[in-house]
């Protein structure tokens, strides 16, 4: 029960903070090319209540770090009314883009403090729960570094996982708006069934032992975490 509360401790705040930061991004883009819809709705705040939503946020990351699945989760949306934009068309793909781009920035700043804070002979190590937990010279969890490293992980899965083209992704967005005007009326219909897609999805993966997530997301992941992990190595001195 101990190590499954540490685990708890440490990948919670860091899903939080990461599908906060997600959403605000999006509408402070939307802000900045003439959509204020989500400033008028109170939603441009970091103010993590205000984006709960009980089964993106709540229910399906438990239920999924539970049954040893990815830390994966998602907020309410923050509104956006693309006819406000000053180009509804590529004023989407940017609003899009916006979140994952803001994983991607956190993911450095966790790289850069993960290097500054993590001792040089410190190892990485499997806790009971299974979980790479960093090891400092004396054989002590260094919980705050290990909370560091999957804050990377986390911005970096999530950053890399929403930008799969599939409704109600980021990615779909983008794809979108790069779609000729013919089939972008039905492209945005699909649109309007996407979470229940996605729920589908995800429990069909995990109830059949399919495992699309592993084979499609986690090879791009861990390539990308060579290069943050470098980062702080850099930054470490190492």
């Amino acid at each position: 029960m101990t190590d499954t509360l540490a685990v708890a401790l440490v990948l919670i705040p860091c899903l939080i903070i990461a599908i906060v930061f997600h959403e605000v991004a999006h509408g402070y883009m939307a802000k900045l090319l003439g959509d204020e819809t989500a400033s008028e709705r109170g939603r441009l705040t970091l103010n993590p209540i205000k984006h709960v939503d009980p089964i993106g946020t709540l229910l399906v990351p438990g239920a999924l770090l539970l049954f040893g699945g990815p830390a994966f989760g998602w907020a309410k949306p923050v509104p956006v009314n693309k006819w406000r934009l000053d180009n509804p068309r590529y004023g989407m793909m940017a609003v899009a883009a916006a979140g994952p781009g803001s994983n991607f920035v956190l993911a450095a700043i966790g790289a850069v403090l993960f290097g500054l804070l993590t001792p040089l002979t410190a190892t990485m190590a499997p806790s009971a729960t299974g979980m790479l937990m960093v090891v400092g010279p004396d054989g002590s969890v260094q919980y705050l570094a290990s909370g560091l490293f999957y804050f990377m992980l986390i911005n970096v899965f999530l950053g890399l996982f929403n930008l799969l083209p599939i409704p109600p992704f980021d990615g779909s967005h983008i794809v979108g708006g790069l779609l000729p005007r013919s089939l972008r009326a039905q492209w945005d219909r699909l649109q309007q069934v996407g979470m229940f897609l996605l729920i589908a999805v995800i429990a069909g993966s995990w109830a059949f032992g399919t495992g699309w997530i592993e084979r499609i997301v986690m090879p791009p992941v861990y390539w990308a975490m060579g290069y943050y992990l470098a980062l702080a190595q850099f930054v470490g001195g190492g």
